[in-house]
């Protein structure tokens, strides 16, 4: 960083770490002691929309290399578009088998990433529920190397419950590396498995 971008108050940007992710399982620990939220085995990786013929290949061969596991609640590797245009790569696993989703998250993300796709990648995402019907989703911001807490309000169009938000923030400073910039925290409305 030179002294122009100093003065001109331009920061380097942070690069993107995407072992972050397998911070994951033990801040779901954390985060079921404390709220009782848990994990719904639901994860998706989240990108600008791509077309052609590189990406299909791209997302034939990561169907396979995830279907190779066989312990899965549906397909492996489902492609959603959001009302946005953004596309979304889901997983399922089981509710208990947080590492083993992490483990997909990362594959998918460093698959994007190797094959020239990371400047598409946007954030990806792990949800989880509590015994009140609540959803939670904790979203990785892939060009920040960052997590923030997403939670919609049950029954309630496009309203999330900041309160809790900001709760689970102090819960989960400790285990993974929050957003400390609130205006980062997108909602992520219709986001596929949360």
């Amino acid at each position: 960083m030179g002294l122009l971008d100093i003065l001109l108050g331009r920061s380097k940007p942070v690069a993107p770490d995407l072992d972050q992710l397998f911070a994951l399982p033990s801040a779901a620990v954390t985060l079921e002691a404390a709220t009782g939220f848990t994990p719904t085995g639901a994860g998706a990786v989240c990108f600008a929309s791509v077309e052609g013929g590189a990406f299909e290949q791209l997302h034939r061969e990561l169907r396979a290399l995830l279907d190779a596991d066989t312990d899965r609640t549906g397909p492996p590797v489902e492609l959603h578009r959001d009302g946005y245009g953004y596309s979304w790569l889901v997983s399922r696993r089981s509710p208990g088998r947080l590492p083993e989703l992490v483990n997909d998250l990362h594959a998918v993300n460093s698959s994007l990433e190797v094959n020239g796709f990371g400047p598409q990648l946007l954030c990806s995402l792990a949800s989880f529920t509590d015994g009140a019907g609540r959803s939670l989703a904790l979203v990785y911001l892939y060009k920040r190397g960052t997590f923030y807490p997403f939670a919609p309000l049950p029954g309630a169009a496009e309203r999330r419950d900041t309160a809790l938000e900001l709760q689970l923030k102090a819960v989960l400073d400790g285990d993974l590396r929050v957003e400390p910039d609130l205006g980062r925290w997108f909602p992520l409305w219709g986001a596929p498995g949360l």
